[in-house]
Parts: structure tokens; C-alpha cells; sequence
């Protein structure tokens, strides 16, 4: 793994942890072995290196989503959202970005928005039979990261499966 990539993946963990203000370079360096200057050669600014952390957390969403056929799409964001959750018992790294939108730099936001207009998008194709693929869309993400943030806030693992187990593509009567 290079200096960089060691960076953004401990920059992950602090993000999806403590959100953007809950990590400094200083505790990037700690987290990698390298001093501060050596992650400000990789990402001069926090804003540079989050930004690029969201752009990234996305590209690996999309990946795995254009990988399926629109109509199994809900059930993988599901399963990929459950995954991280079983896994390391954190939150969505868009997902906490998005509730600090107030105070993130600019480029931050954008990213961050991108990610989700981006899995709208993506989900929003399964829905060939809906008045609103968008909305259904959006009504799917917000379940998946409510669930998500409540799964952490009330500390039990079990909470997200049992919020959304009914997910699935609404017919045109729902």
C-alpha cells in the first residue's frame, strides 16, 4: 500500500468515526507512521484529502451497483450498507458528511452530494414501472441511511436489518 493510500483509508476510518472535524493531519500521521508534512504532500488541505476520500467512497458504490441489474440494486446498497455495519460499526462516510453540510468546506459538499445524487440515479433505473423512480429512489436512501445512523446511535447491530427488511422496488399501487 503506498503513503497515500495509507492516508485515505485511515482518513476513512476517522471521517466515518468523528465526521470531518473529528480528525486532524496530526492523527493521520499517528494513524500511518508519517509525519504531518508527509500527508500535506499527498493533500495539501483537509478539504483536498476529504474531498478525494467522498469521490472515492463513491466510485466504489457506483462500481458495485453498475455491476448488477437495476432491479437488484436495493437489495445490494442494502447488503453493502449492512456489510460496513457488520464489519466495523460505522456510519455511511457520505452519509456523516452530509450531516455536517452546514459546515464543510465547499468542494466537501460537492462531493458529498455527488455521492448521493449519483446512487439516486443508479437505484432510480430499477423502477421502470413507477409514476416517481427518483422519489422512490430517494425514499429507499433515506431508509438505508436512517437505519444506518440509528443502527450506531442506539448500539444495536441488529436495528438495521430489522428497519429495512421490507426494502424492495414499490410497485406502481404503492
Amino acid at each position: 500500500m503506498t503513503s497515500e493510500e495509507k492516508v485515505l483509508k485511515a482518513a476513512e476510518a476517522r471521517v466515518r468515526t468523528g465526521g470531518y472535524n473529528g480528525f486532524s493531519f496530526r492523527d493521520i500521521a499517528r494513524d500511518t507512521g508519517l509525519t504531518s508534512a508527509g500527508v500535506h504532500h499527498h493533500f495539501p488541505t483537509k478539504a483536498d484529502l476529504v474531498a478525494r476520500l467522498a469521490n472515492e467512497y463513491t466510485s466504489r458504490f457506483l462500481e458495485a451497483l453498475d455491476a448488477a441489474m437495476p432491479e437488484q440494486r436495493v437489495d445490494l446498497l442494502r447488503e453493502l450498507f449492512a456489510a460496513s455495519l457488520k464489519e466495523d460499526g460505522r456510519m455511511c462516510l457520505c452519509g456523516l458528511l452530509a450531516a455536517e453540510t452546514g459546515g464543510l468546506p465547499d468542494t466537501v459538499n460537492t462531493s458529498t452530494h455527488a455521492f448521493f445524487d449519483a446512487l439516486v440515479d443508479r437505484l432510480a433505473e430499477g423502477f421502470v414501472d413507477s409514476d416517481d423512480p427518483r422519489l422512490d429512489a430517494l425514499r429507499i436512501l433515506s431508509q438505508l441511511e436512517g437505519a444506518a445512523l440509528l443502527t450506531i446511535a442506539l448500539k444495536d447491530p441488529d436495528f438495521f436489518e430489522k428497519a429495512t427488511q421490507s426494502l424492495g422496488r414499490p410497485s406502481r399501487d404503492s
